[in-house]
Parts: C-alpha cells; sequence; structure tokens
C-alpha cells in the first residue's frame, strides 16, 4: 500500500503549504455531493458521506460549505450533476496507475487526462488492465508513537485487517464497509485518528530506489492529481522516505 500512502501524505503537505489548498476543498466539496447523491444526505445511513464529511473537516472545509454540497446531492439546492470515470494506465517506469475523477463533461475530461498522461510519461490503458492489481480498503492513519502490540490489540479488536508503521504514525487497513466502524472504536480506545477514507490498495509494490526515477513518477502523479476533475490517483510504487522529503522541499 505503500504507492497510495505515501503520496497522499507528500500531497496533504503540500496542499497545506501552498495555493492548493483550494483546489483540496472544490475536490472534496464534489466528493461530499455526490456521496448525498448517490446515498442521501443522513450520515447515520450513508457511511460514503460520513466518510466525505470527516475528511472535508479534517482539511478544515467551513460546515455551512459542506452542508450547501450535500442539500445539492440531495436536490434541495439546484447544482451541476456529476459523473464518476475511471482511467487506468501507467505513469514513467511501468508503474500501474488509476485515476478516479468526477466531471460534467466527460468528452473534456478524457480528452485532457489523456493529455496529460503523455505529456509526463505515462501510456493510458484499456479498462481492467491495471485494476486487477488493486484492492478497495478502508485506510486509517493513526498518531503515533504507540506501542505496535497494544495497537495490534486495538485494531483487531475494532474489526480493522492489519496495520503497518509510517514514520511514527501507522497506516490501518479495513474492508471497505468497516472504515466508519473501526474509526470509532479507535478513538474510543483513546487513539488519534489522522485520517480515514475509501482507497485503492496496491497488491504488490514496485520499489524505486533511482532518484531520477523516483522523480519522474512523482511529478506525473502531481500533474495528474492536479486537475481539477481528479479525486483520487492510485499507483502501485514504492519510494524511499528520503527521496520524498527531498522532492516536497
Amino acid at each position: 500500500m505503500s504507492g497510495h500512502s505515501k503520496w497522499a501524505t507528500t500531497k496533504h503537505r503540500k496542499g497545506a503549504k501552498d495555493s492548493a489548498r483550494a483546489k483540496v476543498f472544490a475536490k472534496l466539496i464534489r466528493q461530499v455531493e455526490v456521496a448525498a447523491r448517490e446515498g442521501g444526505g443522513d450520515q447515520s445511513t450513508n457511511a460514503s458521506l460520513r466518510t466525505m464529511f470527516q475528511k472535508a473537516r479534517e482539511a478544515s472545509v467551513p460546515i455551512d460549505t459542506i452542508e450547501r454540497a450535500i442539500k445539492r446531492g440531495t436536490g434541495e439546492l439546484e447544482g451541476v450533476r456529476y459523473e464518476a470515470i475511471s482511467y487506468e494506465g501507467y505513469a514513467p517506469g511501468g508503474i500501474a496507475v488509476i485515476v478516479e475523477t468526477l466531471t460534467d463533461n466527460r468528452n473534456r475530461t478524457s480528452a485532457e487526462i489523456k493529455h496529460l498522461f503523455g505529456k509526463n510519461g505515462g501510456t493510458i490503458a484499456e479498462p481492467g488492465a491495471v485494476s486487477w492489481q488493486f484492492d478497495r480498503k478502508g485506510v486509517l492513519e493513526i498518531q503515533g508513537p504507540i506501542d505496535e502490540d497494544q495497537l495490534l490489540e486495538w485494531v483487531m479488536e475494532a474489526g480493522g485487517e492489519n496495520f503497518e508503521a509510517q514514520g511514527q504514525n501507522f497506516i490501518v487497513t479495513t474492508e471497505p464497509h468497516e472504515v466508519g466502524k473501526v474509526r470509532d472504536a479507535l478513538e474510543g480506545f483513546g487513539v488519534k485518528v489522522l485520517s480515514a477514507e475509501l482507497t485503492l490498495v496496491a497488491q504488490n509494490s514496485i520499489e524505486v530506489t533511482d532518484e531520477a526515477d523516483a522523480k519522474k513518477i512523482l511529478r506525473f502523479m502531481e500533474a495528474i492529481d492536479d486537475h481539477d476533475d481528479v479525486q483520487n490517483v492510485f499507483a502501485n510504487f514504492d519510494v524511499p522516505e528520503e527521496i520524498l522529503a527531498a522532492y516536497e522541499e
């Protein structure tokens, strides 16, 4: 799961530092709206909406902005209707990539995503070409330090599947429908949950230790992720922490 979780961490750090913050807000609001449209506006019965609501709040999106997005999703307020489209392909070095978008113009988005792939050294593939290499999971980031034996006991009791260390923090994986329940249980044990989301996790990761190759992949990821319609980018690479730190700087 390193490709996703490390890229997500890098993206969050960069977003907190610069003008990407406004773009992050816009993407989260769109995700809230779609979750409400697909499952209703009640968080107690719509697990996807609850997850997106929490994610938006963690990013400091104002509550009234989130509530308006929910109302647009449920039809109480007028809004644009978005369509979910996924793209599959390869980043430089043959890294498998899945791009999830929400768009109000399928033709425009398709043309622009294909252009970004080609411009940044990647190639678009047919649907199904790489998706078999990923599993849908719930992923929670837990603030450390925590005794690992104690955390294992809490994760198992909460209904989680596994965890791994990432720096001082930990990444916990769950079945997609269990992420909210696991979050509540861990917080009940006094654990600080930094984020919780539904994501795609690579079954196997490709280790990239050459700095030049890693930077090509990271620039590709950033170029794709920066598109307004792109909600998530998943890949199966693993880059050492020191290369990530150098890239962030």
